[in-house]
Parts: C-alpha cells; structure tokens; sequence
C-alpha cells in the first residue's frame, strides 16, 4: 500500500520552518463538483472580484497512468478555478467556471480577515474512491496497481508537494509559512454507479484521508465533506443508482471520526446539467464548506 513520501515530509518540515507571514493552508480534491462548474458570469460582483489575502495553487490535472502532473503557481484567488482550467507551472490559465473555493474563502476571511488563507486544489471530473469504478476518468484508490500505479492520489500528492515547496508564495520577498489547517472533499458520486464500490466508500474514504492528513503532518486536521446528491434528471429517475449507499457511507466516516463534518445542503441545489449544481450552488456549497470548517476548528481549541 502507498504511504506519505518522505520526500513530502521533508518539503513541508523546510517551508514551515521558515517564515515571516504564515498563511493556513486547505486542501480541496475530489471529482467534477469540486472542480467546480459554476459559471464566472453568473457570479455576485462580491464573488467574480474577488479582494482578500488568499492564495491558491491549482494543480494541473492528469489521467491515471500518465506521469505525476500537479503543476502550477501560486496566484491570488480569483474566479476561473473551475472546470477546463489548466497550468504548466510556468502560468495558470483561467477557465470561465469556479468552484466552491470562492465561498469557502469568503466565508473564512469573513470571519477572520486578518488571517491569511492559502487553498490547494487538485480535482478531476468522474474519478472515483474506487479502483473498480470511474472508469476512464481515474480513481483515486491508494493501492492502484498494487501501490504501484499512478493515479489522482499521486497527482494530488505531487500537487502538494509543488505547492509546499515555494518559500513566497504571495512574491512579496518575504519567506512565508504555510500550516496546515484542513481538507476540503467532495466526491463519491462516480462510486455510486456500482454496488461494490458504493459499499466499500467508507473504508476507502477513511484510508485516503488517513494519508492526506499524514501528508500534511496533523493526524487531527479537520476534514469537511460534502454529501453528493442527485438530480434525477434521468429516465429512471436516478443518475446514481447506489448514491444512496455513498451518502451512508459518507455519514458514518463523518459520525465515525470527531474532526470530520459532512455538508449536507447539496440535497437543496438546482442542477445546470444531470451532474452538476447550478452556479448558485456552487456559490452556497463554498459557503457551507466555510462554515463547517469554522465549526470544527472551533470545537478544537
């Protein structure tokens, strides 16, 4: 099975040793509703301009089987992290959707405007938990290719490494620090198309943010999930025929771990297609990620 790299451990210890101005760091990955499919003209002039010390370092996305990707710079947090936005590590090319890291980081700077706030995106549409599932968008399974295999687990680890290895992220000279400070996920619905995968979601769940959170060095980083839905826009009413299975198994991971959260206001969202929110959604999921974090924190200190 996969473990944390040591050569991760080694990158994170260097940078956040160092530092004048420490920024908390958040991880968001998942599939197509955390790359988010918003659209950048339908958001609130408040979330389109977006004013506030936050960063984001958004990972180019790869297949499984193709070399570790992960790509990007850091750039102040704008819309345009959504859907179709990609990097080479030299410039970000914007996209014209966003995703849930605009309300998320409303709502924390919000909340705390004098704390500095860095976000890591790495998300692929379609990808499942499950090796056995997702099929050909990718999977994030920790033991693909019997621990072996490239896949969205390494992307994502290669995107944090990337991430944590700038000394100035912000390029104000100055060296800063970045600490750890939660996970953002939100996945699931590609489990759902089969019966093995939808039941084995918890355990999945459990075994890759075991290792996430070992990535980012705190055993007890808050992680916030969010619970997938379903349109029903389908012939048979249902687009995932075990979702329902998935949401049990997100609950009982959430009920099962004292610094996990699940959002459940996606059962609320109009859809834009069979699959996605509509960017009204994406706005209030990014919100509602923000206050489950916030919660959490809170009932940590």
């Amino acid at each position: 099975m996969k473990t944390c790299p040591l050569y991760l451990l080694i990158f994170i210890s260097f940078v956040a040793a160092l530092g004048a101005k420490e920024y908390r760091v958040y991880l968001l990955a998942g599939q197509s509703n955390m790359e988010g499919y918003g659209y950048v003209e339908e958001l609130p002039e408040e979330y389109a301009d977006f004013d506030g010390d936050v960063m984001i370092f958004h990972g180019n996305v790869a297949d499984d089987d193709a070399e570790r990707d992960g790509r990007g710079i850091w750039a102040p947090l704008s819309a345009g992290h959504g859907t179709g936005f990609r990097s080479d590590g030299v410039s970000n090319v914007l996209s014209d959707r966003f995703g849930p890291e605009l309300g998320f980081a409303k709502v924390l700077t919000s909340e705390n405007p004098d704390t500095p706030i860095a976000l890591i995106k790495y998300a692929k549409g379609g990808s499942s938990l499950d090796a056995e599932a997702g099929r050909p968008w990718g999977n994030w399974a920790v033991d693909y290719g019997n621990g072996e295999g490239i896949n969205q687990y390494d992307h994502c680890l290669a995107t944090i490494r990337y991430a944590f290895a700038s000394r100035d992220i912000d390029g104000d000279g100055e060296t800063d620090t970045l600490t750890p400070a939660g996970i953002l996920w939100m996945q699931g619905e590609s489990d759902g198309h089969e019966i093995g995968p939808a039941y084995r979601y918890r355990e999945n769940l459990q075994e890759l943010m075991t290792l996430f959170r070992a990535a980012l060095r705190d055993d007890e980083l808050p992680v916030v999930v969010g619970r997938i839905s379903d349109s029903k826009n389908d012939p048979s009413g249902l687009v995932w025929e075990f979702g329902n299975v998935v949401r049990k198994q997100q609950a009982a991971y959430c009920d099962e771990d004292a610094n996990a959260s699940l959002v459940t206001s996606t059962d609320g969202y109009a859809y834009s297609d069979k699959w996605h929110y509509d960017s009204a959604g994406f706005v209030d999921f990014g919100e509602q990620f923000g206050r489950a974090m916030l919660e959490l924190q809170g009932a940590g200190e």
